[in-house]
């Protein structure tokens, strides 16, 4: 019979990282500016409402007759960020890594190739086959960065969260350390009580540091 972890099997620590903005480049800044459509540019940065936020997007996309083509013809010429690879197989070859992202599955393909193909949960966007028109969006579930978190602590795991925008706080939250990578002003103000590292060298070191008050 299988013990359980209050048995006497100790935590295993898993990092959980956003995707935009803190190892690829934002999607929809990227959009924005290869379509010429300033309003794109809006991400979760500044707006929290996530459902409202994909509504205005769709909305836009219609408006200018862009469909899931001209999104992926955008994303396949899109590179990690400086740094992003070396730093995502540095924690690869110490830790378990998910990445808890707020894109879509249809996005996410040559991301993660270009990543080298770590784990991700992400949503689903709903296509029109004939028209190739995004018409909706499927969310995995409401706050899912969060909850899987708080899922993964329930089997025992430690977490640390690391994530750039408001759709990422609730996840740094539940995670027993979150840390902050490069966020805009309003919210490293707004939540003073995560770190923030401005670069992967300082990302590393916040990480290492929690992970060895966790014992890991």
């Amino acid at each position: 019979m299988l013990k359980t972890a209050l048995a006497g099997v100790g935590p295993m620590l898993v990092v959980c990282l956003d995707l935009e903005g803190v190892l690829m480049p934002e999607v929809w800044i990227n959009v924005a500016e290869r379509t010429g459509i300033p309003e794109l540019r809006i991400t979760t940065r500044e707006e929290p409402d996530y459902d409202k936020l994909m509504r205005y997007r769709l909305d836009i996309l219609d408006a200018n007759g862009l469909t899931i083509d001209d999104i992926t013809d955008v994303i396949e010429g899109m590179e990690p960020l400086d740094g992003a690879v070396e730093f995502l197989d540095w924690l690869r070859s110490n830790w378990q890594v998910i990445i808890l992202s707020d894109t879509f599955s249809q996005f996410a393909g040559p991301m993660m190739d270009k990543l080298g193909r770590p784990t991700l949960f992400c949503h689903t966007l709903e296509i029109d086959e004939d028209s190739r028109r995004i018409t909706d969006w499927t969310i995995r579930l409401e706050d899912q960065k969060c909850r899987t978190v708080e899922a993964l602590r329930a089997m025992n795991f430690n977490i640390i969260a690391s994530g750039d925008s408001y759709n990422d706080t609730t996840m740094l939250a539940a995670a027993n350390a979150g840390i902050l990578i490069n966020p805009p002003q309003n919210v490293a103000d707004e939540f003073p009580q995560h770190p923030v590292a401005t670069n992967y060298t300082e990302l590393r070191d916040a990480i290492q540091q929690a992970a060895s008050a966790m014992g890991e």
